[in-house]
């Protein structure tokens, strides 16, 4: 018969918790030590200014012994191994009294002590513990003793009785078998009547109360977020300002306002009006009075927040100085937010198919990437380079770097470098295509097929694909059509090729790896035929790899419903690199098809093979049949026979008319 007993000791209700507990703190202890992936990544820019971007960053995230930054995490893991480390010495000082039985310990014998030698040995402790002969000390009773004596009796008949030592060795204890006990995790004052009503009131308060709160905050929570991660409040902002003639200035201050919903309130920054207001007339010393007015945006929707972020925004794109510590830590929290404004943005946009919006909220990306305002020149983003200089320098990096040089500038050293490393996009070979066929047809799915590298630049472009040898140029096609009938959108890299790592962003606080969206439009229409996809890990140009240095990519799309000739305009806009946008006219060719395709594809549809039951039924109805692979050698040899037999026949006939 089971015995249940409650744990009056806690022993197996503190192992309980440490299990549970153990599943927590483990996870949660390994989530605080720092990520590997920025000593994985390779091509990290080393420029000046992007080595004191990340000082700047380790010296605002170390936290210092006197002044530790702990938050909600750092103290629940604080306290959960306090609780740990309790419950281990708690278990440790608690004796246990589930210990098997042993006769041997009891009586101080050590194991293989010879029978004769136990009778002695229990003997003397007759004469020295038998209740008759033992004086009481202090706080000591006689049932105390009868029970030693008694316990010291059943251990020395479990060594000597016979029939003792067959039920010690059968179930484990000398009296026999025993009453089967299993101890709860729970200790007695649960089940006690007097705490009856405390703990209740415990279990109310926790699934009545706290586990129903826990769980409708996290739903309501969710709610308001949208896909694209956003609040549900700020994708409305999106939704009623977000035009298809939306200038930048507009999408900046949008980015303000919703900087405002998504952290107003909760970020507290300490900043005064007197420092606010001086970086708001450093920036209209630059643009002028037009600062925050040239927004399609009605200028009463918003709070301090607002003015705030608006103000910090443009502080970053004309690198205009934030003095205020309280300001600098709030821009660097929040350009990394505007990643995701944008992208939701991005969604408005492709909702309605607006082509110039679209790649407006696309080039953003990278201006505030690179700290140039949209419009500027794309040199800005190199590393020392200034406005006036640029006034003095007609071309490009690579007329900026010479001029540099005749003045034997060290800065054109550093200039190289980050050149070396820019993102030039070269497009190699751009065509539509159809998997199994000659042409577009009207409603068919029509891949995209290109292929990407970076060249620098300051380096000579590589050798283009079209100097491939007709065997080359064979075994690209055979790799392109795998890769087409492939489910992956982006080709294996080549071995020996390059991609980059963190680029050259020295205001952006965070590292950037550069992608690109590509997508399809009509620039007449300002509409966007196939929604973009986004591209990365572009190989530098190698040429010990040429012309095979690139990157194979697709994009997939159905084709319009008439025939004709679309002009697209196919887009790379890039995420990181200022003015480094690729635009180019590729034209479809949509047309009917001929009467040899359709026969071709009603062959491989209609004609099964003779082997199958529907090839059987053609056959008896006359129709094509595809011959068996394997019985074709038998009716080639028959129909050798049959034709061997009529050429002997005329034979005959021959020789008979002579």
């Amino acid at each position: 018969m089971a015995n249940y007993q409650y744990d009056e000791s806690g022993v197996l209700a503190s192992y309980f918790a440490l299990t549970f507990l153990s599943l927590i703190l483990i996870p949660l202890t390994l989530s605080f030590l720092p990520s590997r992936q920025a000593t994985t990544v390779k091509n990290v820019c080393n420029c000046s200014e992007c080595e004191a971007k990340e000082a700047r960053l380790k010296r605002t995230k170390s936290r210092s012994i006197f002044k530790p930054q702990m938050g909600v995490k750092s103290l629940s893991t604080i306290g959960g191994w306090a609780l740990f480390a309790f419950l281990c010495y708690k278990i440790a000082t608690t004796e246990l009294n589930n210990k098997p039985y042993d006769p041997f310990e009891i009586l101080g014998l050590s194991y293989g002590t010879a029978e004769k030698d136990i009778k002695r040995h229990y003997k003397k402790l007759s004469l020295k513990f038998h209740p008759d002969k033992v004086k009481l000390a202090e706080n000591q009773t006689m049932e105390e003793v009868e029970a030693h004596f008694v316990e010291l009796t059943k251990a020395y008949k479990s060594l000597t009785d016979e029939e003792i030592r067959n039920n010690l060795e059968k179930y484990g204890h000398p009296d026999g078998k025993q009453e089967f006990s299993m101890g709860l995790a729970l200790p007695t004052w649960v089940v006690e009547s007097k705490n009856n009503i405390w703990v209740l009131g415990a279990y109310g308060v926790l699934f009545a109360g706290l586990l129903p709160m826990l769980v409708g905050r996290w739903w309501f929570g969710s709610r308001k977020i949208t896909k694209d991660g956003v609040l549900g409040a700020t994708a409305q902002l999106f939704f009623k300002n977000v035009r298809e003639d939306t200038t930048p200035e507009t999408l900046i201050y949008l980015l303000a306002r919703a900087w405002d919903i998504e952290h107003g309130s909760t970020f507290k920054s300490t900043a005064g009006e007197s420092a606010l207001a001086k970086l708001e007339a450093d920036i209209k010393a630059i643009v002028g009075d037009s600062y925050g007015k040239t927004a399609k945006v009605p200028a009463t929707q918003g709070t301090v927040a607002t003015r705030r972020a608006l103000a910090l925004l443009y502080a970053h794109l004309l690198r205009v100085e934030v003095q205020d510590s309280s300001l600098q830590q709030e821009l660097d929290a929040l350009l990394p937010a505007t990643q995701t404004y944008l992208g939701s943005m991005l969604s408005m946009a492709l909702a309605h198919n607006w082509l110039a919006c679209t790649s407006s909220i696309m080039q953003l990306h990278a201006n505030l990437a690179q700290a140039t305002m949209p419009g500027s020149n794309p040199l800005l983003a190199y590393p020392s380079v200034t406005k006036e200089e640029l006034k003095l320098v007609d071309g490009g990096v690579v007329s900026y770097i010479k001029a540099l040089e005749d003045k034997h500038d060290p800065r054109a050293e550093m200039v190289q470098r980050v050149a070396d490393k820019w993102g030039h996009l070269e497009v190699i070979d751009p065509h539509f295509k159809v998997i199994g066929e000659r042409i577009v047809s009207p409603g068919a799915i029509v891949q995209l097929v290109f292929k990407l590298r970076l060249t620098p630049p300051t380096q000579a472009p590589t050798a283009s694909v079209t100097e491939l040898t007709p065997e080359e140029r064979k075994q690209e096609i055979r790799e392109e059509d795998a890769f087409l009938s492939s489910k992956e959108d982006t080709a294996e890299l080549l071995p020996g090729l390059q991609v980059p790592g963190y680029v050259h962003a020295p205001y952006f606080p965070a590292n950037r790896k550069p992608s690109w969206w590509v997508m399809i439009g009509d620039q007449k229409m300002n509409r966007v035929i196939v929604p973009p996809i986004r591209v990365s890990d572009v190989p530098y140009a190698n040429s010990s790899k040429a012309p095979k240095d690139y990157r194979m990519y697709k994009l997939q799309f159905q084709a319009p419903p008439q025939v004709g000739v679309y002009t697209f305009q196919l887009a790379f806009v890039s995420d990181t690199f200022v003015g480094e946008d690729v635009r180019m006219f590729l034209p479809l060719k949509v047309e009917e098809l001929t009467e040899e395709d359709e026969q071709d594809q009603e062959d491989e549809i209609s004609e099964p093979d003779e082997d199958t039951l529907a090839g059987q039924m053609a056959a008896m109805r006359g129709e094509k049949v595809k011959k068996s692979p394997y019985h074709g050698d038998g009716s080639d040899d028959e129909s050798s026979t049959d034709d061997d037999q009529s050429s002997d026949s005329d034979s005959s006939s021959d020789s008979d008319s002579d």
